[in-house]
């Protein structure tokens, strides 16, 4: 797997509202269909934290791990997997009417023989994987877009 997949949303919030919440990595279990657990360890998100993960697709349940590459308040935050080699990245843009947030998984050098294998054997191949990957951002995408208008919304009507 070395196709970049890549989702976006339009967030009615500024890039620091949406910030707040994309750059609180522990809650990606609430939003992600396939990352469930999203341990951070060390204390507040940074570039260099490390976390511990859980992944879930069907039956399948397995565990990974990651390094904070890039770490851009209000703009960026990227994460290594250790076990695939992939990058995740959340980017922020501010738009006219509030923030678009890009999701991307790229995989510059390709991903382990193991990672392969195991899409290849037990997730339904690579293009069934990537089709399973994108439909999941947007679904992840759209649960950060309701999160964060809920929060602005509560906010503004305070």
């Amino acid at each position: 797997m070395t196709n970049t997949l890549e989702a976006s949303i339009e967030i009615d919030a500024t890039p620091e509202a949406v910030w707040t919440v994309v750059s609180d990595l522990e809650r990606m279990g609430r939003w992600s269909p396939q990352c469930r657990v999203m341990k951070v360890f060390g204390g507040p998100v940074r570039q260099g934290t490390r976390t511990f993960n859980v992944n879930k697709k069907g039956l399948l349940v397995w565990p990974t791990s990651a390094k904070v590459i890039r770490f851009e308040p209000n703009r960026a935050v990227a994460w290594r997997v250790t076990e695939n080699h992939t990058i995740w990245t959340y980017e922020l843009t501010a738009t006219e009417t509030g923030t678009r947030v890009t999701e991307r998984r790229e995989a510059p050098t390709g991903t382990t023989g193991i990672s392969s294998f195991l899409v290849d054997k037990f997730m339904g191949g690579t293009a069934d994987f990537e089709v399973d990957m994108i439909s999941g951002m947007n679904t992840t995408l759209s649960r950060i877009k309701s999160e964060v208008e809920s929060a602005t919304a509560t906010a503004t009507t305070r």
